[in-house]
């Protein structure tokens, strides 16, 4: 597994030669991962496990607290384990300065006052430096679609059962609760992300958080869930109706969740390597502007999976990056009515040489 991480770390290396920096410094938690198997996640938003100090002449080092010492010594040889003390971003400067003086820095995780402590040290040309991981990260390897492979077989096995748990008189956070103790009790390791269990009106909200609310019936129940295995996420959306299929407003969701489902279809037949995200985002759109709904399709087409359950590439308006191979994104259209509810669906795909296959 070394291997798999060091390989990774070359291919950094490239990419910053590239750049003209001597030194990265990796502050997000997944890159951390991603490049060294240490700690996928930190503790609380405002504290950190550590930082990779990544070097173009591959003296690399770990850096970390005494709470994780041990642990980055099952990981790491143990010389390249670099302890900090309360001063962390003064001790950072200090070991940064042996390294180089051109260092990137992953500015959008790493604090104004962090980056300027590191600053005032002195003799070091600090400039942001994002992406640069997350462009490795995009195309999944064979071991990461394997991992990838497994937590969605989960989730459609939870997706399959909790359809019977859609009834009238439970509340959105027993539906919750259920999903989130059949994911545990069945090989998930935790949940990727809150689990979304919205019935009525609710389901107009996209995040919408489980409540109170009760099912009843003749209405809409939007599920979004997804867990993790062997450190990947899966995420799917599914919407359900309680109850009976008659009545007014079945006739407006049955409308509706065909409208979605053939904007889903309708990018699942056509994606392949080369479109833009944007180009995958307007197929779907085009099937709302032409039934005259697409002022209730309110977000992007999808987003990338992997070690985030949020992450690159993207299907939106905005979204110029061309899919390739190996990449993993959702297709989730969706329509969102504030007076009686809303419907999404969602896969996740990976792409291939001809096209995309659902996980």
């Amino acid at each position: 597994m070394e291997n798999i991480f060091a390989d990774r770390r070359e291919r950094l290396r490239r990419a910053m030669r590239a750049r003209g920096l001597d030194v990265l410094l990796v502050s997000n938690a997944a890159n951390r991962f991603y490049l060294s198997g240490f700690e996928l996640h930190d503790p609380q938003r405002n504290e950190s496990a550590g930082r990779l100090v990544i070097t173009v002449d591959g003296r690399d080092w770990l850096a970390t607290d005494s709470r994780y010492v041990d642990a980055a010594a099952c990981l790491w040889e143990t010389e390249r384990v670099f302890q900090y003390g309360s001063d962390a971003a003064g001790d950072t400067a200090r070991l940064l300065k042996r390294c180089g003086s051109r260092v990137g820095l992953e500015a959008d995780d790493v604090s104004f006052a962090f980056a300027r402590a590191l600053g005032t040290a002195g003799g070091l040309f600090l400039e942001a430096a994002d992406g640069l991981v997350e462009e490795l990260r995009l195309v999944k390897g064979l071991e990461e679609q394997a991992a990838l492979a497994q937590s969605f077989a989960l989730n459609h096995r939870l997706l399959a059962w909790v359809e019977g748990e859609v009834q009238p008189g439970k509340s959105e956070a027993e539906i919750s609760w259920a999903i989130e103790r059949f994911f545990r009790e069945n090989g998930a390791d935790e949940l990727a992300f809150a689990v979304i269990a919205a019935t009525g009106k609710n389901a107009a909200l996209p995040h919408a958080i489980p409540g109170a609310d009760r099912i009843v019936e003749h209405n809409p129940v939007l599920v979004d869930v997804g867990c993790r295995v062997q450190n990947y996420c899966s995420d799917q959306t599914r919407t359900f109706w309680a109850g009976d299929e008659y009545g007014p407003l079945y006739s407006r969701f049955a409308r509706t969740f065909a409208l979605v489902r053939d904007a889903q279809e309708a990018a699942l037949e056509t994606m392949c390597p080369g479109m833009t995200g944007r180009d995958v985002y307007a197929l779907a759109r085009a099937v709302f502007e032409k039934a005259g709904e697409e002022k209730a399709f309110i977000h992007g087409l999808g987003h990338g999976v992997g070690l985030e359950t949020h992450e690159a590439p993207s299907l939106s308006p905005r979204s110029e990056r061309a899919l390739a191979p190996g990449m993993v994104v959702t297709v989730e259209p969706g329509l969102y009515y504030p007076d009686w509810g809303g419907v999404r669906l969602e896969y996740t795909v990976l792409v291939e040489e001809d096209g995309v296959r659902i996980l």
